[in-house]
Parts: structure tokens; C-alpha cells; sequence
């Protein structure tokens, strides 16, 4: 007769006496069945190189009542129990595993046999209803300790339960993969189909072959995937292609037929974890960020997300509409872009967000929020398509900026520029004009999708550079090291209000009086009346004082957009002063006279 145990893996042996369990364990490590069985044999580990799923294997052998057992996640346990009394298996073996089991851990079974040499016939058909009967049952094996009838198996079946679990990805009784399971295939497909047509041709197939399995497929195993979808699945395949349709039974066939690993393969490639979510270490790899040190995207990076931008701008008018956006963002779980992303970059006519804006709102995000373009470039596949280790591969980590200063260059692509003012100046109205948007269409915004930020991009001695414009609310009494850090500083005042030049003097004379931060005063509404500034001095006078640059007026209140790169025009020199930015960052004295060429 068979003595039944039950199996979880670490390898816990947890059975009723004289099951077999500890023989087991010496004919696995022996290779031949012991005359003498020890009460109990001790804990070993099986190394990685001798398994064949190449991961090491803690075998425990629990003894006496099982009252001390602890089942973890990535564990197995093996208890036994004789032919005779199968119904402890339901009454005592699988409450006791699923109580000592950590929660929120899901712990596959495996029951097997023992004793198979003293039977003529296989009992698989008793135990088959109790496997249909609970979902954690992966599979069953019939095995014998004394003539080492599948012994290795057994313990191989019990790493790829722990490693490739059926559960998480197949429900038995509809005989079809899980919600979450095609969730995230869907999400592959989608990353994996590099120009956006709904299908995988041979070359993008091949690539996801190389990325999954280290290997592309030959033309003719190319060609028979093809035709078993074919002969199943209408509309599997189109033009030649693999469609999402397709690539779902290809999966649900492989996890029908035993082959739970390769779905695996695919999904831990992706980033996924046994709970089919993406990992942590996935989406937020290690990156360490010096003091005074900013965040870039790199060259290959831009590439990356220009072909992402490519392959979602349907109709190639170098702009996203609402639809493409919906689109592109598809492969996230949720929307990253609210409403006031177009009204921080540049927008067309429509209002939907150009090539030059997506771009923006990359290096913008990933200037003052690293951590979330790195898991928005987890979402989108960088480090997949790019074939990198991992996002972080993505990110330039610019050098100290003293030690720009001192050698008086830099490499560094995108400069910030914060805004202060006092309330009603007119900062918001600054950041959209650097957008191009003239008082008219600044009215047009709702006031709940405005953005504290505008970026946009500029030419400096024929080298494109990026300006961040950041809008600092108002505090007489404090300002935070995010509000100060910064390239520099434009202090905006309303020409038309007379208290408004007095907030402008006290934050210089406050913060940046003997910081080497470069500032610049903005006269704010030139088209207005100029009224006297209720303050000690004019704002020329003290501009003069404090070895500054005059006021500059500027207004948004004009027919064309408010910045346009004529040199007869009064708002000429905010595109201007990007060079200025650039040369006083470093220290170098063109800052006045770049100004002076408007």
C-alpha cells in the first residue's frame, strides 16, 4: 500500500509514523535506501548546481507531533500519511499547513505517494478528487524511498511549485487564465509590440524570444507557433502577425500542458513577482544621488522615448491627442499625466501636448522626481527594449555644481529658474508666456488644471538646453531649501500695484543678498500705468544698489504670443537670459551682456 504525504517547499517533512519521510530524505541524499533509518534525519541543504531548477533546497525533517511547524513563503512542507486514512489530508494536513502558513502567502502542494513498491497498481484515481477538490494541490507523485522510483523528481516538483505555481495564473475549474495573469501578458504584448499595430511580426517576436529566453526561434518553429494558434483561436493570427488573442492561448496552452515555467519566465523578465505585480526592484532601482547633484535623462533615454512617441502619434502630427495619451499610458496601472501637464509644456493649437512638450514633462519629472521616471520608465519597458540592466541605466547623475563653477563649464542640460513674487504679480501669467501663451489664451485655463511649473527649451550657442521655471508661493516668514535651490532667481512685480516691489526687496534682501544665487527683477504688467513702489527705494535704484541687472518689464498682454525671439521685442530677453542662466551658473561675467542684445 502507498503511504500519502503531502509536500509545501524550504523542504518541511511533516508527517503521521513510519510514513517514509526520513527514509526519503536518505535515499535522496545516499542514492540508495538505508538499512538503518535514523528517528530523524538532520536539516541539509542541497546545493544550487546539482538541482534542476538551480536553486538550494533546505530539507527539515519534523518529528513526533508536528506541534512546531512554521511554513514560510518560498517553502515546502512534506507530510505523510498511509493510504488508510487519505481523509486527513482534508481534515488535519492542509488546515494545519494553511494555519502555520504566513499570511497573505500562498503555499503549493504536492501529495505523493511513498511506498510504491509494495503496490501493483497506481492509487492515483482516490487522490485525483481530492486534487480537484482545493486549487493548492499542484500536483501528485508516486514514489519509492527503496528502489528510487522518483525521488529526484519529487523534490523537482517541489521547487517548481514554489517557483512556477499554477495559482497565481490559471483557475482550473474555468479552464482559463486569471484576470490579473492576462492583465499583465497584456501589458507585455503591448511593451513588446514595438510599432503599436496590435500585432507581434517575426522581427518583434524574435526579439521578445532573444529577451525572454536568450535565443531567437528558427523561421520554421517561427511558422509552426503560427499554426497551432491558427488551427485554434480565430483571429490569433493577422498579417503574418501574432495577435494579443494569440499571444493569450499561446500562454494558456503552455500552462495547460505543465510548461507554468515558461509564462514564468516571461512575466519575471518583465518585472513581475509571484503576486503578479511588478517589483519594487523592478520599477525603483538603486540610485544614489550625491548632495548639489541633479538628475538627467541620457542620450539613449531621449531615443527611447522619442520612439514611444512615434509609435502612439497615429496620425503624425507631431502632437499626442487625448486618445494617444490614453493609449501610450495603457501599459500603466494608472493615468500619470493630469490636465495640468498641458499647461506646463507646450501645447498646439488644440491643446494637445507636441513632441517638444512629452519631451519636456520627461525631464522635468525626472529633474525633480527621479523615483517616479523611473518607475514610469518601468512601466513603458526602458530597460527591456533598451536591453540594460535596469532603469537606472537611464538617469545621468550631473556632477556637483561647485565643481561646475570652478572649472566654469558644465554638462548639465537642464537649469531652474524659481519665481518669486508677491501675490497678484503676475508669476503664473510669466510661466505660461514661457509656453508662447498671451494673455487671451492664459484666460482659457481652468484655474484647477494650472501648474506651479513651466519647462520649455532654448538654444544656447547652438546647444539646446532646458529651462524649468518653478513658481514659489508666497511666505513672508519662511522659505524651504526646495524654494532656494535653484539656478536661478526672478523676483516679479506689478508695475501697477504699489506695494507689490516691497515682497520683491525683502526676499533678496532676506535670502539671496549674499548667496551666490544670480537674480534678476521682472517688471510684471509694462502695459499698465507704472505707479510709485511704496518702498525706500525705486526698483531701479535698488537694482543699482545691489549691483543687480535694471527691472525688466515684460507683459503678457499682447496679440502674438508674449516670447518670440525678436530682438525688438520687449519679452526677447526671457529667452535671452536662458544664456545668461547657463553663463552665471558658471560664474562667468556674460551675464549682463547677453542680456543687452535683446
Amino acid at each position: 500500500m502507498h503511504s500519502w504525504f503531502y509536500l509545501t517547499l524550504t523542504c518541511h517533512l511533516v508527517s503521521t509514523a513510519k510514513v517514509g519521510k526520513t527514509s526519503l530524505i536518505m535515499s535522496l541524499v545516499s542514492e540508495e535506501f538505508p538499512d538503518d533509518v535514523p528517528l530523524r534525519a538532520e536539516e541539509i541543504t542541497i546545493p544550487a548546481d546539482v538541482t534542476p531548477e538551480r536553486v538550494p533546497t533546505h530539507i527539515v525533517d519534523y518529528s513526533g507531533n508536528n506541534s512546531n511547524v512554521t511554513v514560510h513563503h518560498n517553502s515546502a512542507g512534506l507530510l505523510g500519511i498511509d493510504m488508510f486514512s487519505l481523509t486527513q489530508v482534508t481534515s488535519h494536513w492542509i488546515p494545519l499547513i494553511n494555519d502555520r502558513t504566513d499570511k497573505d502567502s500562498r503555499v503549493p502542494l504536492i501529495l505523493v505517494g511513498n511506498k510504491s513498491d509494495l503496490v501493483e497498481h497506481s492509487s492515483m484515481e482516490t487522490i485525483l478528487p481530492i486534487m480537484n477538490q482545493y486549487s493548492d494541490i499542484e500536483t501528485c507523485v508516486e514514489c519509492s524511498a527503496k528502489n528510487l522510483k522518483n525521488i529526484s523528481e519529487l523534490f523537482y516538483y517541489a521547487q517548481k511549485a514554489v517557483l512556477h505555481p499554477t495559482g497565481p495564473l490559471y483557475c482550473p475549474e474555468e479552464k482559463e487564465m486569471k484576470p490579473s495573469c492576462i492583465k499583465a501578458l497584456t501589458r507585455i504584448f503591448k511593451v513588446s509590440d514595438l510599432d503599436n499595430d496590435g500585432i507581434l511580426n517575426d522581427n518583434e517576436l524574435n526579439f521578445f524570444q532573444r529577451t525572454c529566453f536568450n535565443t531567437p526561434l528558427a523561421p520554421q518553429a517561427l511558422e509552426d507557433v503560427k499554426n497551432v494558434v491558427r488551427k485554434n483561436v480565430t483571429d490569433g493570427v493577422k498579417n503574418n502577425g501574432l495577435t494579443l488573442k494569440g499571444f493569450l492561448f499561446l500562454h494558456t496552452l503552455f500552462i495547460q500542458r505543465g510548461r507554468h515555467e515558461t509564462t514564468w519566465t516571461v512575466l519575471r523578465r518583465f518585472g513581475y513577482g509571484d503576486d503578479l505585480e511588478l517589483q519594487q526592484e523592478y520599477l525603483f532601482p538603486l540610485l544614489k544621488i550625491p548632495v548639489d547633484c541633479t538628475t538627467e535623462l541620457s542620450h539613449n533615454t531621449y531615443l527611447f522615448l522619442q520612439s514611444v512617441f512615434d509609435k502612439h502619434d497615429k496620425d503624425r502630427d507631431c502632437a499626442l491627442s487625448p486618445e494617444e495619451v490614453k493609449d501610450l499610458f495603457k501599459v500603466f496601472p494608472y493615468m500619470p499625466w493630469g490636465p495640468d501637464v498641458n499647461n506646463t509644456v507646450c501645447t498646439n493649437d488644440q491643446g494637445w501636448i507636441t513632441y517638444q512638450g512629452y519631451l519636456s514633462q520627461w525631464t522635468l519629472t525626472t529633474y525633480l522626481d527621479v523615483q517616479r521616471c523611473l518607475e514610469y520608465l518601468g512601466y513603458l519597458g526602458y530597460s527591456i527594449i533598451c536591453e540594460q540592466e535596469s532603469q537606472a541605466a537611464a538617469i545621468t547623475v550631473t556632477r556637483n555644481k561647485r565643481i561646475d563653477l570652478q572649472k566654469k563649464q558644465t554638462q548639465r542640460s537642464v537649469f531652474r529658474c524659481n519665481i518669486l513674487g508677491a501675490r497678484g504679480s503676475g508669476k503664473t501669467s510669466f510661466l505660461q508666456a514661457f509656453l508662447g501663451r498671451n494673455l487671451q489664451k492664459q484666460r482659457k485655463i481652468r484655474e484647477d488644471h494650472k501648474s506651479f511649473y513651466s519647462i520649455n527649451t532654448t538654444y544656447v550657442y547652438g546647444q539646446e538646453k532646458y529651462l524649468l521655471l518653478h513658481e514659489v508661493m508666497p511666505d513672508m516668514d519662511f522659505l524651504s531649501e526646495a524654494d532656494l535651490a535653484c539656478d536661478v532667481v526672478c523676483l516679479v512685480y506689478d508695475v501697477n500695484n504699489p506695494r507689490s516691489f516691497e515682497y520683491c526687496a525683502k526676499i533678496y534682501k532676506q535670502y539671496f543678498m549674499d548667496s551666490k544665487t544670480p537674480c534678476m527683477v521682472i517688471a510684471s504688467k509694462s502695459d499698465l500705468h507704472e505707479a510709485r513702489q511704496h518702498y525706500s527705494l525705486t526698483p531701479l535704484d535698488f537694482c543699482r544698489k545691489h549691483k543687480l541687472h535694471p527691472p525688466q518689464p515684460w507683459t503678457c498682454n499682447t496679440v502674438d504670443a508674449p516670447v518670440k525671439p525678436r530682438p525688438k521685442s520687449s519679452t526677447f530677453w526671457l529667452r535671452a537670459s536662458v544664456g545668461a542662466t547657463v553663463f552665471a551658473v558658471l560664474g562667468f561675467a556674460m551675464y549682463r551682456a547677453i542680456i543687452k542684445q535683446r
